[in-house]
């Protein structure tokens, strides 16, 4: 069964959503994301990604409040990323409440440094980020299509160990216009060993059918919660 993942991004402790990662198109939705997540876990829902926005800008955790008390007074699986760049930083992640951490940039500039986070907390607890725009990895804070091609990319980190792919198509993030189905169906057949987490542009129910047949892992929802193209009760069907 697909793991449905609700998405709460952080900035100023409060629940916001951009567009295309553009620090510039911002949208707060709550200011306390701990009743968002309760309001998700009264659905049913198991997991949770969560983004601090503001430690991908100073490239260290700023909202470890926000995953401490998510964590203390839910129940929810929680995914952390946003400003890992050291062992330290992912060390306090865990300390906090992550179950587990994404790796994000730093997964494509520092791959020696996630191998070792690999070896050292093992692959359930490292989920590579995987951001792409066409069919290359999207690099400078999604701001450019980089020449690593991310099939490459994938092929690489299963090679050394990892089993858990966040796959963000940046060009539809928050943009409401459907997934990348066919990248995600392409990857499902060349790389059946690697666990696909869908996210980026997954608008409807029926997005979610069809990511449920292709084979994903799991697919990240944002923007559609926030905006009411899904409806959470609507979600609780994807759950067991």
């Amino acid at each position: 069964m697909m793991e449905i993942i609700p998405a709460i991004d952080i900035i100023g402790g409060q629940c916001v959503r951009l567009t295309e990662g553009d620090f510039a198109q911002q949208t707060t939705y709550d200011s306390n994301p701990l009743e968002v997540a309760k309001r998700f876990e009264s659905h049913g829902v198991k997991r949770l990604h969560l983004v601090d926005l503001d430690g991908a800008r100073a490239k260290k955790p700023v909202n470890l409040a926000v995953l401490e008390s998510i964590a203390a007074n839910t129940s929810l699986t929680i995914d952390f990323g946003g400003g890992l760049q050291s062992e330290e930083a992912v060390k306090q992640a865990f300390d906090a409440g992550a179950a587990q951490i994404t790796a994000g940039s730093i997964a494509v500039r520092e791959p020696d440094t996630v191998k070792g986070w690999l070896l050292k907390y093992g692959a359930d607890k490292i989920i590579i980020g995987a951001d792409f725009k066409g069919t290359n990895i999207a690099i400078s804070a999604w701001t450019e299509e980089s020449k690593y091609p991310l099939q490459d990319f994938i092929s690489g980190y299963v090679k050394t160990g990892a089993r858990l792919f966040i796959c963000t198509d940046v060009s539809k993030d928050g943009k409401l216009q459907g997934p990348s189905l066919n990248t995600y169906r392409h990857l499902k057949l060349t790389l059946p060993e690697a666990g696909i987490i869908a996210s980026g542009g997954v608008t409807t129910i029926d997005d979610l059918e069809q990511l449920q047949e292709i084979g994903v892992k799991g697919a990240i929802i944002g923007k559609a919660i926030y905006e009411g193209t899904i409806q959470l009760k609507d979600l609780e069907r994807f759950i067991c």
